[in-house]
């Protein structure tokens, strides 16, 4: 049986396994320690029984803007910084349950929407956020090195009944 924990920066030192995608953007550790500081409640693990990491989802919330107001500056949103799972866990609702704690937690802070970049040429994962409800915002050109664009997609959240940000 797996486990879903917050993360720890004990994981840091288990992760390898996770972060050996291609796909996957890899941060220092820094990076991923200055998340764990300022937002823990958005940083979830998986692990499998044996305790090897089946993935995580690294997040953080973002914005301004006065409650209730969804055109003050840039809304209070969750954003979804890194989610990954390595090969061998995909298929088993991994990253659907880690997208889920993160949305969760950012509709219980009472965030319009979650958003997230993606790789355009990654259909694959295109089309997993698009299942969970997340829409194509904007295309930014040259996001990831400047080599590769990316879409912004967001997924408006209860605060959000009019779906305005999406």
């Amino acid at each position: 049986m797996a486990t879903l924990r917050r993360f720890s920066p004990f994981d840091l030192l288990r992760f390898n396994n996770v972060n050996l995608d291609p796909l996957t953007e890899t941060f220092t550790m820094g990076f991923y320690l200055q998340y764990l500081a300022k937002w823990p409640q958005y940083c979830f693990n998986v692990d499998a029984p044996h305790g090897r990491s089946m993935g995580y989802v690294l997040g953080k919330a973002e914005g301004s803007g006065a409650p209730g107001k969804l055109d003050a500056g840039l809304p209070w949103h969750g954003h979804v910084t890194a989610v990954t799972v390595p090969p061998e866990y995909r298929r088993l609702g991994t990253a659907h349950a880690l997208m889920g704690l993160l949305e969760s937690v950012s509709d219980h802070e009472a965030a319009w929407f979650v958003d997230l970049f993606v790789r355009r040429s990654n259909g694959v994962a295109i089309s997993f956020y698009e299942s969970l409800g997340y829409s194509v915002c904007r295309h930014v050109l040259g996001y990831y090195s400047g080599d590769e664009d990316a879409y912004d997609m967001r997924k408006p959240l209860s605060r959000d009944a009019d779906r305005r940000s999406a």
